[in-house]
């Protein structure tokens, strides 16, 4: 019995990689779902287009011109020495300050929050770069309410994409 007969499946054969399902990898936080630098950071706060505010917590939304093609490259090569452009998707960076929520745990909990939710919304959201900025006591909320702000921000949010839209 060789070693790929009794603990591997067949998608596992020497030489190939897992693949993830696709329902898997609608549901992850990716790179390419996060805003990485601060010259994508500085374009939202500078040409927002959409805002959904709360005391505790400020959205920022900039749409890309175009959302099939945004003009980013990530590395992908398709052979011909061009690099591939990356897919319409929704990209969120977080700005969690220690100022507005002090303790490590409440901060790395409210980040976990919004990932979780944005994973969820993200497929309404695409074509946008998204800013969530905390405001001081968010760190304070249980996290049923943490949730509940923050799906209600994620709502507003695309009330004025739609209305934007129309």
């Amino acid at each position: 019995m060789s070693a790929t007969d009794s603990h591997t499946p067949a998608s596992m054969e020497a030489g190939s990689t897992p693949s993830i399902s696709p329902a898997f990898s609608d549901q992850c936080f990716s790179r390419q779902h996060r805003l990485l630098t601060p010259a994508e950071f500085k374009a939202v706060f500078d040409h927002n287009h959409y805002k959904a505010s709360h005391k505790h917590l400020l959205l920022l939304a900039r749409k890309r011109a175009e959302p099939a093609h945004d003009g980013i490259h990530d590395g992908i090569h398709d052979g011909t020495g061009v690099e591939a452009l990356r897919p319409p998707v929704a990209r969120l960076g977080l700005v969690i300050a220690k100022k507005h929520v002090r303790r490590a745990v409440d901060r790395n909990r409210v980040k976990r929050q919004l990932r979780d939710s944005f994973r969820l919304h993200k497929q309404n959201l695409i074509g946008l770069d998204i800013v969530a900025l905390a405001r001081p006591g968010l760190g304070a909320l249980d996290n049923t309410a943490l949730r509940a702000m923050i799906d209600a921000q994620w709502t507003r949010l695309l009330k004025q994409q739609q209305k934007a839209g129309v």
